[in-house]
């Protein structure tokens, strides 16, 4: 199954160098000739926006960025613990690897201590697309009807469990259809395989879907339906509501009350190097206005629109180009520090739970780190995020 899921586009088996010889230069940013980047499906949000900043990169600095489309959260992070990739311009998948969640969770993985770049709010929405001749108005509605699920990408999983929460439902209130990637789910919906699938409004497939016989909608989450914004958060705490205003099917003259979350956020591990993390970090703001019209959703990364004080910590090197920029405070420094403290207490229970002698079978493995995890945070203090 662990093999299933690293199983990446055939782009990503292409010989890398991630780091080459002669770095170019302009100004104090130092790139290198090469860099890999992985991210979500080709004609994806983060595919399409990777694509605009790697343009940026090449005009502006020299340097070549690979693109390299991955199915799940899994493989879009095996290139970057492999030293194939530098960055992977991730969704909230970022969340359940720091956490040792999910697919995670596996013997092969355990918390990841990825750190983030820079990271984009839009006028986007993250929700449930659903086929227009479903009927479905509300969501609600989704009670018996097919929901995507994509294997090894449990990022997307858990969003489509949280926006069915909306409604008052549960994974037993649908019918789950498991697809290989992101891309193949939306293929899917075209072809009455599924009825709804999650992504970000902006994204090419929802387009597609919008445009073709089946027709797309967004079944909306009013802010104002307090109890149904309780049920999300209890199944997806890091969501927020937003008035989406960009989108297949949606403008500012026909918005949709939806979730958000930052998409894409680019990450690194928190070892890789930071003189190529900053100049990463610097080149994107210094070279924001090149490529924020490059794609929908690009807007976001600007470095006066960065999300403060969410669940995964900016890299220090990160933080640094932050601070040159004039947006970073005192505030998101402490608050900063204490999620890398939770990198760090997570990091040790699992060092922990595994020289226990852990069982080998894969569920009791999960269930046994599920609850080292818990009681390691418990006794840091820290809240669990997955009560």
């Amino acid at each position: 199954m662990i093999r299933r899921m690293l199983a990446l586009s055939p782009a990503v088996f292409i010989s890398l160098s991630l780091v080459e010889i002669a770095p170019v230069r302009a100004d104090d940013v130092k790139l290198p000739p090469t860099i890999a980047m992985t991210a979500y499906d080709t004609g994806t949000a983060g595919f399409n926006i990777t694509v605009g900043v790697g343009k940026m990169m090449k005009d502006k600095y020299g340097t070549d960025v690979r693109v390299l489309p991955a199915g799940n959260d899994v493989a879009r992070l095996a290139p970057l613990r492999a030293k194939r990739a530098a960055v992977s311009a991730m969704g909230v998948g970022t969340y359940f690897a720091q956490e040792g969640m999910f697919e995670f969770g596996a013997k092969e993985w355990g918390p990841q201590p990825l750190q983030v770049l820079l990271s984009s709010v839009d006028c986007n929405g993250i929700s449930l697309g659903v086929a227009a001749d479903t009927g479905v108005k509300e969501v609600k509605d989704l009670k018996g009807k097919r929901i995507g699920f994509v294997v090894g990408s449990p990022a997307l999983n858990q969003n489509a469990l949280a926006v069915i929460a909306f409604g008052g439902l549960t994974k037993d209130d649908v019918k789950i259809v498991e697809f290989a990637s992101f891309g193949a789910m939306w293929k899917g919906l075209l072809n009455n395989d599924t009825d709804a699938a999650i992504a970000a409004t902006i994204t090419g497939p929802a387009k597609e879907a919008e445009t073709s016989p089946r027709g797309l909608i967004w079944p909306p989450l009013p802010k104002s339906d307090k109890a149904g914004w309780e049920r999300v958060r209890k199944v997806g705490s890091y969501f927020f509501p937003q008035v989406a205003t960009c989108g297949a099917g949606i403008s500012p003259q026909k918005p949709v009350e939806l979730g958000n979350y930052p998409y894409p956020i680019y990450v690194a591990y928190a070892s890789q190097a930071p003189d190529l993390v900053y100049s990463i970090t610097k080149a994107m703001i210094d070279g924001y206005d090149a490529y924020k019209d490059s794609a929908p959703g690009a807007p976001g990364l600007g470095a006066d629109r960065q999300t403060k004080n969410w669940v995964v910590p900016v890299h220090p090197a990160a933080v640094k180009a932050l601070k040159e920029a004039g947006h970073w405070t005192a505030e998101q420094e402490t608050y900063n520090n204490g999620l890398y403290k939770r990198q760090e207490v997570l990091a040790s229970a699992w060092a922990e739970y595994n020289k226990g002698n852990p069982p080998a079978d894969e569920k009791a493995f999960l269930d046994g780190w599920m609850k080292a995890r818990a009681a390691g945070l418990a006794k840091a203090n820290m809240p669990n995020g997955f009560e």
